[in-house]
């Protein structure tokens, strides 16, 4: 799985290939949001451009191509800026949240960051294990005849059950 590195927390969130990165920052408690995000999200629909992240160093592969609306809202910006709404995780990358606001050594953590190996991740979402289908349970009532575990309705309690609902 591909290995989102947010350099400000200093946390690697591993996350499915083709995940939007704003749904896993915030299901990780990652805070993408500024005050003004805080209180005017679009949630995630890229009209606020609140949701700004920096991938400097990251593949052009690692997220997928920027959408129209990114290009429009992100024109005046840092070409290594994107919108965390609009991109989808496909490999591994490391990430500043918040590049607008100050971070301390931004350049010594980002250089730190990049110089630790993520994995590259697939390029594909993993595929299920399929399991073998297992028999119902039996179990022997006091008559000494076997019953299967699920329960099952006689005709006369079916018609009573139709008649209540009248």
């Amino acid at each position: 799985m591909p290995v989102i590195r947010f350099v400000r927390e200093g946390q690697d969130v591993e996350c499915y290939p083709g995940e939007n990165l704003r749904e896993v920052a915030l299901r990780e408690g990652i805070e993408l949001y500024g005050l003004k995000g805080k209180l005017g999200n679009c949630g995630g629909c890229g009209q606020c451009i609140t949701c700004f992240v920096d991938v400097e160093g990251a593949s052009d592969a690692a997220l997928t191509a920027p959408t129209a609306v990114e290009v429009q809202k992100l024109r005046r910006r840092p070409q290594s800026w994107r919108l965390a709404c609009q991109a989808l995780v496909q490999q591994s990358l490391a990430v500043v949240t918040r590049p607008q606001a100050g971070l301390a050594d931004r350049e010594a953590l980002l250089a730190e960051a990049l110089s630790r190996p993520l994995p590259a991740g697939p390029l594909a979402w993993p595929t299920p294990v399929e399991q073998e289908s297992e028999e119902p349970e039996t179990s022997t009532d006091p008559a000494g005849e076997t019953a299967s575990a699920a329960p099952t309705a006689t005709s006369d309690e079916a018609n009573a059950d139709g008649q209540q609902g009248r």
